[in-house]
């Protein structure tokens, strides 16, 4: 299963905000088997969203967007996605209705500020997604997200991404497995063996030097489990290999 991963903020292009989601996502969709392909960055400008969406849509099985969603004037991720498909938004009505409730419970949770502050929301902009598009209610904040046809849409908010990404963590995944070691061996000490066992064993292997640490990782990656373990055990054989700890 090959995923592109999109995140939409300009905050994150101006590096005020701290881009999380997409290691965490890669990480996860990585875990399930699958390849993450694609990780892009793009402002919130909805006919960018629209057009790297619709391009994705049909080169990747599954294409996950996450940021942009609310009902702010620059929360356009839905708009974009909906452009995508040439299609329009649409009211959900569980999506509007748990958005009411959110709001709600937040209210009696904090009547304080419900007192001092103008708490008042427009529900049916926070609850509007692509006409036709399947809700995702958010588990621990306000905006929904959605899948329509491949493309999943998730709250840019990290802990509201997290609990979103688990109701739909069971469609993703694949064939692909992978082993990691740990070498005190310099990056360019190893490039041979590297070269040699990826040749003979037909799998992908990635050198990571560490900041920080004493150890470089040396990732070996293939669809086939065998190889792996084949490829592995000839690493251990011919590179200096520093066990993990029990």
């Amino acid at each position: 299963m090959d995923v592109a991963i999109l995140t939409v903020g300009d905050e994150l292009l101006a590096g005020d905000t701290e881009n999380t989601n997409a290691t965490w996502l890669a990480r996860q969709l990585t875990e399930r088997g699958a390849t993450v392909t694609r990780i892009l960055t793009v402002p919130d400008v909805e006919s960018v969203i629209a057009e790297t969406v619709r391009e994705w849509s049909d080169d990747y099985d599954a294409v996950v967007v996450t940021g942009g969603l609310g009902g702010t004037h620059d929360d356009l991720t839905m708009d974009g996605v909906a452009a995508a498909f040439d299609i329009s938004l649409a009211v959900d009505a569980d999506a509007r209705a748990d958005v009411l409730e959110t709001v709600a419970a937040f209210r009696e949770a904090n009547p304080e500020l419900a007192e001092n502050y103008d708490l008042e929301i427009d529900a049916d902009a926070q609850a509007s997604i692509p006409d036709g598009a399947r809700p995702l209610l958010n588990p621990t904040g306000l905006s929904p997200g959605c899948v329509m046809e491949n493309v999943y849409v998730f709250p840019g908010i990290p802990s509201e991404m997290h609990a979103m990404f688990e109701l739909v963590a069971d469609e993703f995944g694949g064939d692909v497995t992978s082993q990691t070691l740990r070498t005190p061996a310099p990056e360019g000490a190893v490039t041979s063996q590297l070269a040699q066992v990826r040749d003979q064993y037909q799998v992908a292997v990635g050198s990571y030097p560490t900041s920080g640490e004493e150890y470089n990782r040396i990732k070996v990656t293939s669809q086939d489990p065998g190889a792996v373990d084949a490829a592995v055990a000839w690493l251990r054989e011919h590179v200096e290999i520093v066990e993990d700890e029990e």
